[in-house]
Parts: structure tokens; C-alpha cells; sequence
């Protein structure tokens, strides 16, 4: 999914300009060019004349994402498609052939799909009980698919929720395994919406779905 510097600035470009031409994976274009033909194509002029007066600087000053970024390509290579091969070959015997193609390309290209499924059909199919006024919505198949990212509702309304969903028992692995990073001290600066905020705005903007 690119290095943590572009994905996060495609994501920043992306909530700023959403459904605009300015948005990398605009879904007013269609199912196929928010899923994945927007990596087939040249990004429009708008992506990056107004992509580039947003501020990374904060990515770029975080010696974690300049480490990641200046190793991408062999990071990329080993843990994503020799090491995902290499083990059921060496530890339980599977034939180098199958765990690269099944453990390796299979699975990276399962993944990938559900990922994009975020782009697409959570911006096009589903409840939008936060703000009905906007595209993203509220789809139970991507949440599952996603491991809890297919609150999207939620999510564009409260972009700066970490939880990117409103919890309750609701199922979110994603928040359930930063949480426990919080617990082991891994984790800092939490942010979330305050309950009473949430339910003003579901009266005020929300499809009464929620």
C-alpha cells in the first residue's frame, strides 16, 4: 500500500477533498476507479496541485516513517512475499511453489481488495447514521472484511477519532489492537469524540439509521 509518508498523505489529500477531483480515489467516478482504477491511471491535475499546499511535515520529521520509507522496496520484497513463502515451506514442508502463490500473491492480493473495498463500496453502499449529507457510509461487509475499518461514516465525520467508529460492542480489532498497544506504553495521545458530540450530531445531520 505504499510507504507510511504516501499513504498517509494520499489519505490527508483524500479526507480534505473527498468526492472532488482533488480526491485520489474520487468514488463520484465509479465502483472500478475508487477501488483500484485510480492506481492505473495518471493521478489528476487537481490531486496534485492541491495535494501539494497540505503540510506533512509532522511524517517527514518522524524518524520512524523516514526509516520505513528509505527501506520500503526491500521491506516490501522480504516481508510481504519471500519471508509470508518461506515459512510453510520450511516449517510444516508446503512446496515453495504453493506458499508463494497461496501465502504470498493470494493472500496479498485478497487483501489488497478488501482494503480498496474502503474506497469503494463503503463510499457507495450502506447506512449513514453521522452525516447523510456526505458519501462514505456505514458498511457491515467491509468491517468485517477490513478488521473493523468499515465505519466510514464515522469516520469522515470524525476523521480525528483513532477509533475511526463508534465503538460500543462493536467489532473494531483495528482499535482493539491499538488499545493494547496503549496498555503496553507503545501508544500515546489518544483521541476521541466525546459521546454527547456524537449523538448531537447523529440528531442534527445523521439518517436516523443510527
Amino acid at each position: 500500500q505504499n510507504d507510511i509518508y504516501e499513504w498517509s498523505r494520499d489519505h490527508r489529500v483524500h479526507h480534505k477533498y473527498s468526492e472532488t477531483d482533488a480526491d485520489p480515489h474520487n468514488a463520484l467516478r465509479g465502483f472500478f476507479f475508487s477501488h483500484i482504477g485510480w492506481l492505473l491511471v495518471r493521478k489528476h491535475q487537481d490531486v496534485i496541485e492541491k495535494g501539494s499546499k497540505l503540510d506533512f511535515t509532522d511524517l517527514l520529521d518522524d524518524p520512524v516513517v523516514r526509516f520505513q520509507r528509505k527501506y520500503y522496496k526491500i521491506s516490501v520484497v522480504l516481508m510481504c512475499f519471500v519471508l509470508p513463502a518461506l515459512v510453510p515451506w520450511y516449517l510444516w514442508g508446503e512446496s515453495l511453489w504453493n506458499a508463494y502463490f497461496l501465502a504470498s500473491i493470494l493472500r496479498y492480493a485478497v487483501s489488497l481488495n478488501v482494503i480498496w473495498l474502503i474506497n469503494s463500496a463503503a463510499h457507495m453502499y450502506g447506512r449513514r447514521p453521522y452525516d447523510k449529507t456526505i458519501s462514505p457510509r456505514e458498511n457491515a461487509f467491509v468491517t468485517v472484511g477490513a478488521i473493523g475499518e468499515g465505519y466510514h461514516n464515522y469516520h469522515h465525520t470524525f476523521p480525528f477519532d483513532y477509533s475511526a467508529s463508534e465503538l460500543g460492542l462493536k467489532f473494531n480489532p483495528t482499535t482493539w489492537f491499538i488499545d493494547f498497544m496503549s496498555w503496553l506504553g507503545l501508544v500515546t495521545d489518544r483521541k476521541r469524540v466525546p459521546k454527547e458530540v456524537v449523538e448531537a450530531r447523529k440528531e442534527k445531520t445523521g439518517d436516523g439509521s443510527g
